[in-house]
């Protein structure tokens, strides 16, 4: 299997490699931090991206101090996720499926920007930061109704925090340095534990989630991975699954990836602009049902 590793000055090249690559076929897509970057969400493993250490499931669930700062943080945070808009490469993505040649989209991402693009087909890999589960009645609120229960809980929080402006990491982290006397909540149903309906660094993806992922890989013809260095294995086994079909596998990401070796076409750029070209060049044919 060849590998093309095309950097930003072979864009006219690369672009129309990936327009033969992916014309004519039906194309599952799987993405990653980099298509919402130019939405304003940073990534956590781009070429500029600072070192950036994600809380994990353990630690949230088994010390309470973490799981303090992880709400004070994520109650400021997830405003300016809920507030992002999609940027090009989203529209691009579902501009795509309506025309027929992606058949059905993954993402990484808990941002929601493919849904609020009108994309029809997404699965939420990791889950979404709009709502909230409770681990011990599995009962599910939306993240609005939660905030108003924290605001009350800590007036004046959120107003004196953004006071001087914060960073937000991709999983609606902020970046709060004072968060010991923030004030946590349980579920008003069973006083059970709150964590985000987002599957943390050391949780598994629920088997539901992974074997219809893996059904929309096995119901296209190529797989096109865009934004994701693919470091972790729950993006990664989808490129090895697609490789091992003998599927086409395009990767548009900005760096190298875990899976160029087993990619047909690696393009070395950022999303908005190739995914835009592709879409500009594909978008009037349609394929078969």
């Amino acid at each position: 299997m060849s590998v093309s590793n095309l950097g930003p000055s072979a864009a006219g090249a690369s672009d129309e490699r990936l327009r033969d690559l992916v014309g004519g076929r039906r194309v599952a897509v799987l993405t990653g931090a980099g298509v919402s970057t130019d939405s304003g969400i940073p990534d956590y493993r781009g070429p500029d991206s600072p070192q950036r250490t994600p809380m994990t499931y353990q630690q949230f669930v088994g010390d309470a101090g973490f799981r303090q700062r992880y709400w004070a943080r994520n109650h400021i945070g997830w405003r300016a996720m809920d507030g992002s808009r999609p940027n090009a490469a989203h529209r691009a993505l579902a501009r795509l499926e309506r025309a027929g040649v992606v058949s059905g989209l993954i993402t990484q991402n808990v941002d929601l920007l493919h849904t609020k693009a009108g994309h029809r087909r997404v699965i939420d890999l990791h889950g979404t930061y709009a709502r909230v589960r409770c681990l011990g009645c599995a009962a599910l609120i939306s993240r609005m109704t939660l905030a108003e229960r924290l605001e009350a809980a800590n007036p004046g929080f959120a107003a004196s925090a953004t006071a001087t402006g914060v960073e937000v990491a991709p999983d609606a982290d902020a970046v709060v340095a004072d968060t010991a006397s923030f004030r946590m909540v349980d579920c008003a149903r069973c006083g059970g534990m709150l964590k985000p309906d987002i599957v943390y660094f050391g949780e598994n993806v629920p088997k539901e989630r992974v074997a219809a992922s893996f059904d929309v890989v096995d119901a296209a013809d190529a797989l096109l991975v865009a934004g994701s260095s693919l470091t972790v294995m729950s993006g990664l086994r989808f490129v090895r699954h697609a490789a091992k079909q003998g599927k086409p596998v395009a990767i548009v990401n900005r760096g190298r990836t875990r899976g160029d070796e087993l990619a047909t076409l690696t393009v070395d750029a950022g999303c908005a602009g190739t995914l835009t070209t592709l879409a500009d060049a594909l978008g009037a044919m349609r394929i078969p049902a």
